[in-house]
């Protein structure tokens, strides 16, 4: 029988590894985008070791579960928005009018290049997350084995489309049952998949394998997330029974596909280790993952371009990564933690660390991503 109450209360949820797992499935991201771009043979191995398709899985899986939370503990829907939208557009904003106002110089154009319709096009369609439009700019990395300025970015409108869709998931929750909802919503958007993947086969044009990691694609693990924010305490009784499934599931994946099975088994690891195998208080130091993301794509971009590195593959990766830490600093705190609002988690982990000497207990700060 479902519970009507929601699991405010557990520690677990003030007390996780959410913000350290962001930063690792950014890093994931970074360290094989930088053999990807570059092409260098001698960083193969990072797309051997690690996985970018499992980090973006993860990072939909915490997001449904932390903005269900978010929207559950909010006011009002205009509470929500407001957080939404200062914790992912100023950041956003910014690395997008960086690139187009600086990276011209190093482009074949010149600063020319700011005056085109071109580079118009850039800033208009990336500031309202339609970089697939226009994700180059003129002049700019033509020589590079990839052009686009930010190709990472192209989450970020599936992102947003997220946050708008919650309110409408959580009236469908309240008004017929939340557990048929998730189910019905997590099914649909595996057969949307399913058939387009079918299309791509037959037809041999990969649009199709395009369209399908798009937004309703990706929604099988924004509500397996959700599932376990809502059945959270359920989880917990059987969360080693139900890790040693989904570790099972996922192993028989990678031999014999388990598409229905697959984002859901993902689910429960991440969530099993964000809530039960606690490592500390990264909130204290703030989140450096979303600058780590949507920074470290023209880095590398401008290393490949430079081709100081050429021949020194460990130095490139060695400077990617201290630019893009530096990059993603700079942005916490020039940007992004300037807009949170007082009582985030971020700002709650950051005064906690500071009041330690006072014996505040650790788990008084409210989580709001």
């Amino acid at each position: 029988m479902e519970s009507d109450a929601l699991p405010y209360d557990s520690p677990r949820l003030t007390r996780n590894n959410f913000d350290l797992l962001r930063l690792l499935f950014a890093a994931t991201v970074c360290l094989v985008h930088a053999y990807d771009l570059s092409g260098y043979p001698q960083l193969a191995w990072l797309g051997h070791v690690l996985s970018p398709a499992s980090a973006l899985k993860g990072f939909f899986v915490v997001s449904g579960f932390l903005v269900f939370m978010s929207f559950e503990r909010s006011s009002s829907l205009a509470s929500y928005a407001r957080k939404r939208m200062r914790r992912i557009y100023p950041a956003y904003f910014t690395v997008v009018l960086l690139c187009a106002v600086g990276l011209p110089a190093v482009g074949s154009q010149g600063v020319g290049g700011i005056f085109s319709l071109a580079w118009g096009k850039y800033v208009l369609a990336n500031l309202v997350f339609l970089n697939f439009l226009q994700p180059t700019l003129p002049g700019v990395f033509e020589s590079n084995p990839m052009a686009a300025i930010n190709g990472a970015l192209w989450t970020l409108k599936i992102e947003l489309m997220f946050y708008l869709m919650v309110p409408f998931f959580v009236f469908l929750f309240r008004r017929f049952s939340r557990l048929p909802v998730l189910v019905l919503i997590y099914c649909l958007s595996l057969a949307y998949v399913g058939l387009l993947a079918g299309m791509a086969e037959r037809t041999g044009s990969g649009i199709y394998l395009e369209l399908a990691r798009q937004l309703p694609g990706q929604l099988s693990y924004f509500m397996a997330g959700a599932f376990f924010y809502y059945f959270l305490p359920q989880f917990e009784r059987r969360r080693i029974w139900s890790l040693l499934a989904a570790t099972l599931v996922l192993a028989v994946n990678t031999i014999f596909p388990l598409p229905f099975l697959e984002p859901l088994a993902i689910a429960t690891v991440v969530v099993f280790f964000a809530l039960f195998l606690y490592v500390g208080n990264f909130a204290k130091y703030g989140d450096f993952s979303y600058g780590v993301y949507i920074i470290h794509f023209p880095v590398i971009q401008l290393l490949v371009h430079s081709g100081w590195f050429r021949d020194h593959p460990g130095r490139f990766l060695a400077t990617l990564i201290l630019l893009t830490g530096i990059g993603a600093l700079a942005m916490w705190h020039l940007v992004e933690k300037r807009f949170l609002l007082r009582n985030s988690h971020y700002l709650a982990g950051a005064s906690l660390s500071a009041a330690a000497a006072t014996e505040l207990a650790p788990d008084q700060g409210t989580p709001v991503r």
